[in-house]
């Protein structure tokens, strides 16, 4: 994988989110011809975050199909991410009032936490 899109009406909730939260960086981000960042994971640009309407509108000019805004994320449930500290993001979370639900799996000796971005799209955290 790449990267993913999200769409949002609060570019910069949803950049900080993704900064404070989950540890991403915001890097150059192309001039695109729309609102949003680009954050990185290392030196990859895994998550792009565009706003909305300036997204519409460009994507329509160009005739680029757009998402249209949902009550949920359809058929798509999750995104997953491994991680490396486990109770270092539960003291976060729980610092910054996230909630979040813990899913042990002890088979497999692993800590799974699920939590909401600013824009409801769920998030699973893993850690072996």
């Amino acid at each position: 994988m790449e990267h993913y899109l999200v769409m949002t009406n609060d570019i910069e909730a949803t950049r900080d989110f993704y900064e404070e939260v989950l540890g991403f960086s915001v890097g150059f981000r192309a001039d695109l011809g729309f609102a949003g960042y680009w954050l990185y994971l290392n030196e990859v640009p895994v998550i792009h975050i565009a706003e909305w309407n300036s997204y519409t509108e460009h994507s329509l000019k160009q005739g680029i199909p757009v998402t249209t805004p949902a009550e949920s994320t359809g058929v798509f449930d999750h995104i997953a991410f491994n991680g490396t500290n486990a109770p270092e993001m539960i003291a976060r979370l729980t610092r910054l009032n996230i909630p979040f639900h813990r899913n042990d799996v002890p088979l497999v000796n692993l800590i799974q936490l699920f939590l909401k971005d600013p824009n409801g799209l769920k998030i699973e955290l893993n850690y072996c």
